[in-house]
């Protein structure tokens, strides 16, 4: 079902104040506190510059409380400006007079950081909209603000009051990041140019399953191809690693049991390294999967495989990946996943693929000018490929119906 959202061109931005809620949740260094990867700030720049005859008041959060890398935006907004070429403050308050004090001063095209949207409590709770509707932070900061641009797709499968509570009172429309996001993963999901394949990695196998269930069932996918950790309950459930079986705990099980009841529904669309790469003293060693017992040094798919699924890459129409194949960060262990992604870069498909590991390894490889697509979600991206409610879309879809016939 196509996503229905109001957007920039929607609404006339200028001399309004706009609570611009974006997700530039970084990685942190914990001595420094300096910003190591600033994709996500990146990201935001197309709608910040499309707000710039607007005042802009923008709120994130960073991490959570009780974490190392629970700090304040500072250093954020000071990345933000390395991005932006109007004035941007930082003011280490969000919903308290000295909040409020610097709304009502901001200017045209000044852009207002508030501190870390989190270190208000109901910020750490998912809620319902009516109840987010009603929080301290909804109800403070909503009569200072016009409109509210939502550009936070990393963080639209949550549900907490910043993210869907003020378009019950103002309309909200997506950012070109938000609108970017759900076109390209609306038209993988729709109407996908075939093949279609996924290629899904990483180490939470129990948020993938219901990704490869949902693309299966509905015809989305055409074949799926499977690495990292994602490939282990598979290869269990075909006979293979039978140590490693008898070892594991009941959740391990539970994940080996859906693996195959996928494959009985679906054997001959998901495909399976033929081979692996195992870490023997420290060299990279080439294994076929029916030579394993209990190896617990797997870090990338093996040579062979890569073969079989550069060739499954160089056919399809359209390619989604997510998760890295194997430990790419290891030495000699970013082989599956390196080749995979210059094969996508090389090919005339459309071509999407998470971010975290695999956009900072396109980054490395110079290749994020090849890829079509580079999605900012984890999470988020997981869920909406799973066909999960997405709260933050959900808002913006009410706000369509409540507000869109008083925009243009």
């Amino acid at each position: 079902m196509p996503f229905e959202f109001l957007t920039l061109d929607d609404v006339d931005v200028e001399g309004k104040t706009i609570f611009l809620r974006v997700d530039v949740n970084s990685p942190i260094d914990p001595s420094t506190e300096r910003i190591l990867d600033d994709s996500r700030i990146k990201a935001i720049t197309p709608t910040l510059q499309e707000l710039r005859a607007a005042r802009i008041v923008l709120g994130s959060h960073q991490s959570r409380p009780g974490r190392y890398d629970f700090t304040s935006l500072q250093a954020h907004a000071r990345v933000i400006q390395m991005y932006y070429d109007g004035p941007v403050k930082f003011i280490d308050d969000v919903i308290g007079p000295k909040a409020l004090e610097a709304i009502e001063s901001l200017k045209t095209g000044e852009i207002l950081v508030l501190d870390n949207l989190r270190k208000i409590d109901e910020e750490n709770r998912n809620m319902p909209p009516a109840a987010a509707a009603k929080t301290r932070l909804v109800e403070a900061l909503a009569p200072h603000f016009d409109l509210v641009v939502n550009d936070a797709f990393a963080a639209a499968h949550r549900s907490q009051p910043s993210l869907i509570g003020f378009g019950e009172f103002l309309p909200m429309v997506a950012g070109r990041l938000m609108q970017r996001e759900l076109e390209a993963l609306e038209r993988v999901l729709e109407n996908p140019d075939r093949p279609c394949i996924f290629i899904l990695g990483g180490a939470k196998v129990e948020d993938r399953l219901p990704v490869i269930e949902r693309v299966l069932r509905e015809g989305i996918a055409d074949k799926v191809l499977l690495g990292g950790l994602v490939q282990e309950p598979f290869l269990m459930a075909r006979g293979y690693l039978p140590k490693r079986l008898e070892q594991l705990d009941d959740s391990g099980r539970r994940l080996v049991d859906e693996a195959s009841r996928l494959l009985d529904a679906y054997g001959d669309r998901i495909e399976l390294p033929v081979d692996l790469a195992l870490d023997v003293g420290g060299e990279r060693i080439e294994v076929g999967v029916g030579k394993l017992t209990d190896e617990t040094n797997i870090y990338d798919i093996g040579l062979n495989t890569i073969v079989r699924y550069i060739d499954e890459v160089k056919a399809a129409g359209t390619i989604v990946a997510e998760g890295p194949l194997g430990m790419f960060e290891r030495r000699g262990f970013h082989i599956g996943t390196k080749e995979l992604l210059k094969t996508m870069a090389e090919s005339q498909a459309y071509t999407l693929i998470g971010g975290g590991h695999l956009g900072a390894m396109a980054s490395l490889l110079g290749l994020e000018g090849k890829i079509d697509h580079i999605s900012t979600g984890g999470g988020a991206l997981l869920t909406l490929l799973a066909g999960a409610p997405m709260p933050v879309i959900q808002a913006l879809e009410r706000a369509k119906e409540k507000w869109g016939s008083q925009q243009g």
